[in-house]
């Protein structure tokens, strides 16, 4: 759900850590990543939009070609059934959960997802599912059950979410510790009866990040997993938790840039304050586009137009974990209906040949990978306001990205020979000179992304 914190919302279920203040002292951590995370790169599937059966076997059909894309975790948008009372929509709302622990029957049944996630994990994929641990369905089993696991209004009635819309949901309520041990426990069982490989957990702010530490150290006894915090207000669930959070600032950002609203060097000074701030074994989420954003603030074309290259070897090359919402390869140029059906339609793009390329770059570069494992990163002075080039490297293996944020041709030139020397563009597959004071032209929205 879209991260959004309205006025007062302190006034809903409290964390156990007060709200951030303004940054002072950088992150610390002990989240020790599961070793398949190092080189990863999210693909984002909406069971009901991605084929036009809109169930699990339509997914299977397709893994052969996200396997050629080069993506390696599929997490999947919330796949159990959706509640009825208070429903929005013609379907519903994926993030309306009636029951933790069964699938959506729309999707199939519990037997075709468990063969799902085995034939993926046979083709080399890990699979995380989302998780929605703040609230759930009125008509929610357990609602019925222990309707003292929720808040509650002066009336006695269950409330929705406070300061949202989300009229659709209840709002759970953390003091009750019974419903630690159920919420826990029905991520255990994911794990373990069906092999997921972790947890990208929806709106985890608002949840005590006591519970969160509790089911990472729970799950991670069963096998390592991933955790994702769509979060990005309450950094602090990096320190025991969550292995990744949401680059939301990031990415509005880029936007930003896009538009022509925000200078290219804004880039770079929130890319040095992540840098100094967030643990450095940290994973952070870079994206242009996710289910939220698509759904509700626009497509890639309607935010970035023709910076959507630019942006995206960006994002494949600086420090962090690249996502791609399903259909992104495929130019998705609509905004996938939320409620009801609206099936992606799968074009064939040059687009595809540029994201595969961007995808196995980042999937089998050491200097690529994720949190200290991966190379530095130098970003180097040129002669250009506009354009942002550095470097990462690790040992004898080097990337090279020059990127032209700015609608204007331009020719850059750096101010010193540290990275003279041949090496290979990756979307021509030619040789390219770098040299100290030779230029480098780059068209508008330019970018090169070179090897060596």
């Amino acid at each position: 759900m879209i991260l959004l914190l309205a006025a007062g919302i302190t006034a809903a279920l409290v964390s156990c850590r007060p709200k951030e203040a303004k940054v002072t002292e950088p992150l610390t951590s002990v989240v020790k990543h599961a070793e398949w995370t190092r080189n990863m790169v999210l693909y984002e599937i909406n069971v009901r939009q991605f084929s036009e059966e809109g169930t699990f076997a339509g997914v299977e059909k397709a893994l052969p070609q996200l396997q050629e894309l080069g993506v390696n975790v599929l997490w999947f948008m919330p796949i159990y059934p959706i509640g009825e009372k208070n429903r929005k929509g013609e379907l519903g709302s994926y993030y309306s959960i009636r029951d933790y622990m069964d699938v959506n029957p729309e999707f199939g049944t519990m037997d075709e997802f468990k063969a799902l996630v085995a034939k993926a994990h046979e083709m080399g994929f890990y699979v995380i599912l989302d998780w929605v641990g703040n609230h759930s369905s009125w008509d929610n089993h357990i609602a019925a059950e222990f309707p003292e696991w929720f808040e509650k209004d002066s009336t006695g009635s269950f409330v929705p979410p406070h300061g949202f819309d989300w009229t659709d949901v209840i709002q759970m309520d953390y003091t009750a510790m019974p419903l630690w041990d159920y919420m826990v426990g029905a991520m255990k069982f994911w794990v373990a009866e069906v092999g997921v490989d972790g947890y990208r957990c929806d709106f985890p702010g608002l949840v005590p990040e006591e519970f969160w530490f509790r089911a990472t150290t729970e799950l991670n006894a069963i096998k390592p997993v991933l955790m994702l915090a769509e979060d990005e207000a309450h950094s602090y669930l990096l320190e025991r938790a969550f292995d990744m959070n949401y680059a939301w600032g990031h990415h509005h950002l880029m936007s930003a840039v896009a538009a022509g609203n925000r200078k290219p060097a804004a880039l770079d000074s929130m890319l040095q304050y992540e840098l100094k701030y967030y643990p450095p074994d940290s994973y952070r989420l870079r994206f242009l586009t996710n289910h939220d954003e698509n759904s509700w603030n626009g497509t890639i074309d309607e935010k970035l137009g023709d910076a959507q290259k630019a942006f995206a070897a960006y994002i494949f090359t600086i420090p962090g974990v690249p996502l791609l919402y399903n259909g992104q390869e495929a130019d998705l140029d609509k905004r996938l209906e939320f409620f009801k059906r609206d099936p992606i339609e799968w074009k064939e793009t040059e687009l595809r040949v540029f994201y595969t390329k961007l995808v196995h770059l980042r999937t089998g570069h050491p200097a690529l990978r994720h949190g200290v494992e991966g190379g530095s990163f130098d970003v180097l002075k040129t002669n250009q306001k506009n354009a942002y080039v550095y470097r990462r490297v690790k040992g004898d293996e080097e990337v090279l990205v020059f990127l032209n944020f700015s609608k204007k041709p331009v020719s850059v030139m750096l101010k010193d020979g540290v990275v003279a020397g041949t090496y290979t563009d990756l979307f021509t597959g030619s040789s390219v000179e770098v040299a100290q004071g030779v230029a480098m032209p780059l068209e508008a929205w330019g970018y090169m992304v070179l090897t060596k």
